[in-house]
């Protein structure tokens, strides 16, 4: 492997003037840095870029846990941090956590590990037993993404409850009494806050919570498929849905096509989150989108800023969501 040394000599410099070439550490002649860059492409020298950070004490490096990639929502936020972290000069290191606690722990020790400067984390259900004690021990600079815990952190989310109590009230106010619901993954905050969203909307019409209309999606098309088309499969179906993600959406679309419903004609349906092919789909979905761009940047800000010495209290952030009214709900858009 190609060494300073080896630059030095065949440019004929020393080693220092190769250094503050390569780090613009210092003004170098025009003359002798052409020098310098052609014995490095000649020998194809490489900066030892890890040796050079730790010995600075950063790495210029940020590592984000998060769970299920495969959610378009969580794809988008990914995007949105790694281009606000790439224009400020640092590297994002990646891991899927699965939301299990145990892989979580293990990838957030890896991340440690490679001495990330900052972490930001979508933390799984039970992460505030074991994993949040082990960042903290380790007093890196650590932003909760989406979902929120009772701890002194930076957090950054969406306005989950309210939006989730305008869908539901949205469908309500259609004239539709027996609202079923296809909630997200249990023990983690944006599941609990849109829930009872959806519930306030029921009790503020003088609407009882029917347990039979509460479908446990997990947050996958999986069990939101089943979910779905086993309810609408009985005898006492809802007339109408509210899905409360992605992924969950996905699932409850193929649960309807599979029993021949129609939207809305058999089954109004209303989401949480919104897809980029949304206007595509017929009937079009009303939908709760999240600002996903300010979302992953506004962490990305936070913990930049803890970074670099920032020291004041918790910032929790809830960012507002959009409405899009479209067909899915049954009105005439």
């Amino acid at each position: 492997m190609a060494t300073m040394d080896d630059v030095a000599r065949i440019a004929g410099v020393s080693v220092s003037t190769v250094s503050h070439v390569l780090n613009g550490t210092r003004k170098v002649n025009p003359a002798t840095r052409a020098n310098v860059e052609a014995a490095i492409d000649k020998i194809g020298y490489r900066r030892n870029v890890v040796a050079r950070s730790l010995a600075a004490g950063k790495t210029h490096t940020i590592g984000l846990s998060i769970s299920a990639f495969t959610n378009p929502y969580f794809g988008g936020l990914v995007h949105a941090v790694e281009q606000r972290l790439s224009a400020a000069g640092f590297v994002l290191i990646l891991g899927d956590s699965h939301d299990e606690p145990e892989s979580e722990t293990k990838v957030v020790d890896s991340l440690l590990d490679r001495q990330v400067d900052g972490l930001i984390l979508a933390p799984a259900a039970g992460s505030e037993r074991v994993t949040i004690p082990n960042i903290l021990a380790s007093n890196t600079p650590l932003v909760l993404l989406d979902r929120a815990l009772d701890i002194d952190c930076d957090y950054v989310g969406t306005e989950n409850y309210t939006s989730a109590y305008d869908l539901t009230a949205h469908l309500l106010d259609r004239g539709h009494s027996r609202v079923a619901v296809v909630r997200g993954l249990v023990g983690i905050s944006s599941t609990t806050e849109r829930f009872d969203g959806y519930a306030a909307a029921l009790a503020d019409r003088g609407i009882a919570l029917d347990p039979v209309l509460v479908l446990e999606g997990n947050s996958s098309v999986e069990a939101a498929e089943t979910e779905v088309r086993r309810l609408m499969a009985g005898p006492d179906r809802p007339t109408a849905l509210v899905s409360m993600n992605n992924s969950m959406t996905i699932g409850s679309l193929k649960a309807a096509r599979s029993l021949s419903l129609s939207i809305p004609e058999d089954l109004a349906f209303a989401c949480y989150d919104d897809f980029e092919w949304s206007e595509l789909f017929e009937p079009r979905l009303t939908a709760s989108a999240q600002d996903v761009r300010t979302i992953g940047c506004t962490a990305v800000e936070l913990l930049l800023e803890r970074i670099e010495g920032y020291d004041g209290p918790p910032r929790k952030i809830a960012v507002p969501t959009t409405f899009h009214h479209r067909n899915s709900c049954g009105c005439d858009h």
